[in-house]
């Protein structure tokens, strides 16, 4: 018995012996699709073998995992030949190296040599959109350059005979940027080139071609709908920017395979997204559909890890009106596991200080798996992108560790999802979350929302106003993020600043202590430092400009001219005045400012309505029109200065205008003074007119003595005239023509008076050079010419301490003008002979 088991064990070894293992020996490349019968190869001259010895060893072709047989050997000849035609996209799909892997086997000895046959691609396929047509809603104010996204049109070849470019048909509104996502597909985005306008066009049909690199090139064109609406802002953004699976081969029809999720900041129908595959190879499509609501991605098909455990496919998020992302989605199929791997917390750290260093640890969990074997071991990790790791300790047992620094004012919170995997074939995946949360540390300084602030308050403001509030945030928690206010210590104007300013230390009221005068104090600035409640406590300091704005709290100051009760403004007007004549100008200022300080000016009430015009802005006073004979010589205007507050403010003056260009009505001019002045000017004036009449019988002798004296022009001068300033009264001129009792002409340079009622006029620079002086008591002149005489008498008296008046009197033989100033009186005679 024993001597038979040893010899049946001798000849299992020389068996053994006999047999020769080889890997890799022959590989052979192939188009795809090559056609049925097709010789690529010979297996007994590539392994020097002679080809009548193939039959004798029985040889044959056996395929490793390879459902359908598309390679058969020709024994007698050694020939590898085509037996079916080979589809590398439906035996590969979207991988690169698509392989047949089959084994020589040869008997007599036992030989086994690997034969590897490679498909290559060939461009077999036009490349296809997911979709016959691009439906695109563009509003019209939708600016140029703003693109949107088209997809990617798919072609189930690889390399230079995928996709490799795409062309727009030419219109007037769009162009066509190709670009290239992370797996190096071409994608096509449309470009506004031209703003679109719904009422002239409110459709736009495009036609966009997607063209491969074959030789000759393939493309397939798609339909662009594009409805001209309103403005969509946001495009759908995914939680994530790949989704990677595991399937296991064993899933049923209907499992959710992953949900895919993107969000949308706009409202309504501009938010709500939808999701449709966007590139997505047939053998997927027959697997898995994609509800278009939720996202979810679903098995409608039988997996089979043998056909194939890796699926592609981009899945595409569309808003209402049409702006589009697209993701990645990989599915991994795996083999059937028993058990899936238990991850149990064994000692966690929660909270732990923000202020930790790296490679702290705050964590221990213990994985373990009931399967044995290969399928026992496990690998843990953390999946998220988060400052923690999981460091291997003994055995399946695990430390949670910090990898960087963490802050709590940025992420508070930590979910960790660790994921453990077995080995086993297909593995098993379990996943657990962790919550982690950080104990605040004060590490942050109060930090204002602005890097300044403005204040605006009106002038006049009641004490105790608010003018500004200034806010600091602090990210720290509880009492390391609780903001106190105060003032920096500082003065204004050589005041305490907490006599001008007062800050509510809570809140951040800033309130004004006193009433503020824009014409005063306009503007300042303070610190406000805000401090946290921490330990030790941060804090940080901002600016405030404090503006005090204008209120119209001033009226109009009139300049020019001065108010009644000071002096008589008397003008002269010519009476050949023509329509817009420059007559007077009224001259005022308002301390408020803007606004408030622009003035207007408007004639209220005249003596003759619509005979004079002044300037709204200007204060120009003109002639309306021409100056009739029929207008009278006495014109009295009351101007209203007005500025343009809120409530507006004003001013009124009296403007007193003489139309005369004649010295004989002269005299008229009583009538222009105050009438209000008192009874005793009327006494006064009788008193002056006996005197004058006594006096003048006893001149007349003096006058026929020099009545042959040298011919002299007479300079007529009424005293008590006072200096006018020359900015506000220039010169005019006036020619009087000889009329009345004067026959001869004189001309004279004629001032307005403006400091006292001492004088209405004033009459210097004769253009003879002969004048009457004022120091004697009696000039008499004779004129050669016409036989006139004129006689000057000045006289002085003591009068009332009234306001200063000054009036005139006419009568045959002259006129008579009586001034009082300061309590005296002084009476001037003109008269002629």
């Amino acid at each position: 018995m024993r001597m038979r088991e040893l010899m049946i064990c001798l000849s299992f070894f020389g068996f053994l012996l006999a047999v020769h293992f080889t890997n890799g020996d022959l590989s052979y490349s192939i188009p795809e699709e090559m056609r049925r019968g097709h010789v690529f190869g010979n297996v007994a001259k590539d392994l020097g073998l002679d080809a009548k010895s193939l039959v004798a060893r029985n040889a044959r072709l056996d395929a490793d995992g390879v459902s359908k047989r598309f390679t058969e050997l020709e024994v007698r000849t050694g020939a590898l030949i085509v037996s079916e035609p080979a589809d590398r996209e439906e035996l590969c799909g979207l991988r690169a190296s698509c392989v047949l892997k089959y084994e020589l086997v040869l008997e007599r000895p036992l030989e086994l040599h690997s034969v590897v046959v490679n498909i290559e691609d060939i461009n077999d396929n036009d490349p296809h959109f997911s979709t016959e047509k691009i439906k695109l809603e563009i509003r019209e104010s939708a600016a140029k350059g703003t693109s949107y996204f088209l997809g990617e049109a798919h072609d189930a070849d690889l390399g230079q005979n995928a996709v490799q470019g795409y062309s727009l048909q030419n219109n007037g509104h769009f162009s066509l940027h190709v670009r290239t996502n992370s797996d190096g597909g071409k994608y096509a985005e449309l470009v506004l080139d031209k703003e679109l306008d719904r009422e002239k066009e409110q459709e736009v049909t495009l036609f966009l071609t997607a063209s491969d690199g074959g030789n000759p090139s393939r493309s397939g064109t798609v339909v662009i709908h594009v409805t001209v609406l309103d403005a969509n802002d946001n495009s759908p953004v995914f939680n994530q920017p790949l989704y990677k699976v595991n399937l296991p081969e064993n899933s049923p029809v209907g499992t959710i395979v992953v949900k895919v999720n993107a969000t949308d900041a706009d409202e309504g129908a501009n938010g709500e997204v939808t999701y449709e595959f966007s590139r997505l190879s047939e053998k997927a499509a027959r697997l898995f559909s994609l509800n278009n609501v939720n996202g979810e991605i679903k098995i409608v098909g039988s997996i089979d890890y043998e056909e194939e455990s890796y699926y592609e496919m981009r899945v595409q998020a569309k808003d209402g009106l049409g702006s589009a992302s697209d993701v990645k989605v990989v599915i991994d199929v795996t083999d059937v596991n028993d058990n899936s791997p238990e991850i149990i917390i064994k000692s966690l750290t929660n909270p732990f200080p923000e202020n930790v260093i790296p490679g702290t640890e705050v964590g221990i969990i213990n994985v373990q798996d009931d399967d044995s074997g290969q399928n026992r071991q496990v690998h843990c990790y953390i999946q998220e992108n988060v400052p923690f790791k999981l460091n291997p300790s003994i055995k399946n047992y695990y430390s949670i560790v910090t990898t960087s620094e963490v802050d709590r004012e940025l992420i508070a919170d930590f979910n960790l999802t660790i994921t453990a995997t077995d080995e086993g074939s297909p593995a098993l995946t379990s996943s657990k979350m962790i919550h982690l949360s950080l104990s605040d540390v004060n590490d942050n300084s109060p930090v204002f929302e602005q890097q300044s602030y403005t204040a605006y308050v009106m002038e006049n403001n009641e004490p105790g106003t608010s003018i500004s509030s200034v806010t600091a945030r602090d990210p720290d928690w509880r009492q390391n993020g609780t903001v106190l206010y105060s003032l920096v210590s500082s003065e204004i104007n050589s005041l305490p600043v907490t006599s001008i300013l007062s800050i509510n230390s809570d809140t951040g009221v800033i309130q004004a202590v006193r009433s503020f005068d824009y014409e005063k104090f306009r503007n300042f600035k303070v610190q406000v430092v805000a401090r946290d409640n921490g330990s030790p406590p941060l804090s940080s300091n901002v600016t405030v400009s404090v503006l005090i704005s204008d209120e119209n709290d001033n009226s109009p100051q009139i300049l020019y001219p001065a108010p009644e009760g000071k002096s008589l403004m008397t003008e002269m007007v010519p009476k050949a005045a023509l329509s817009g004549s420059l007559v007077s100008k009224v001259i005022a200022v308002d301390a408020d400012s803007g606004q408030n300080a622009w003035l207007s000016y408007q004639i209220v009430k005249s003596t003759d309505p619509g005979l004079f015009t002044i300037g709204l802005h200007s204060g120009e006073i003109r002639a309306q029109r021409d100056i009739t004979e029929s207008d009278s010589m006495k014109q009295n205007l009351v101007i209203s200065v007005k500025d343009n507050g809120q409530p507006p403010l004003s001013a009124t003056c009296s403007v007193y205008l003489l139309i005369s260009d004649n010295l004989a009505e002269v005299p008229e001019l009583k009538d222009m003074t105050y009438e209000e002045n008192n009874s005793k000017l009327t006494f006064y004036l009788i008193i002056a007119l006996v005197s004058v009449s006594t006096f003048f019988l006893t001149f007349v002798i003096l006058i026929v003595a020099v009545r042959f004296c040298h011919r002299r022009k007479p300079r007529l001068l009424f005293d008590g005239a006072v200096a006018i300033p020359s900015t506000y009264l220039p010169p005019n001129y006036a020619e009087v023509e000889g009329a009345g009792t004067l026959r001869s002409s004189y001309n004279y340079d004629t001032y307005l008076t403006t400091g006292s009622r001492t004088s209405d006029f004033k009459f210097i620079t004769s253009y003879n050079d002969s004048t009457l002086t004022a120091g004697g008591t009696l000039i008499k002149c004779k004129n050669d010419t016409i036989g006139t005489n004129l006689i000057t008498l000045t006289s002085t008296g003591e009068g009332d301490e009234e306001d200063n008046t000054v009036t005139s009197l006419s009568s045959w033989f002259g006129f008579v003008s009586v001034s009082w100033k300061g309590g005296s009186y002084k009476v001037s005679y003109i008269g002629f002979s």
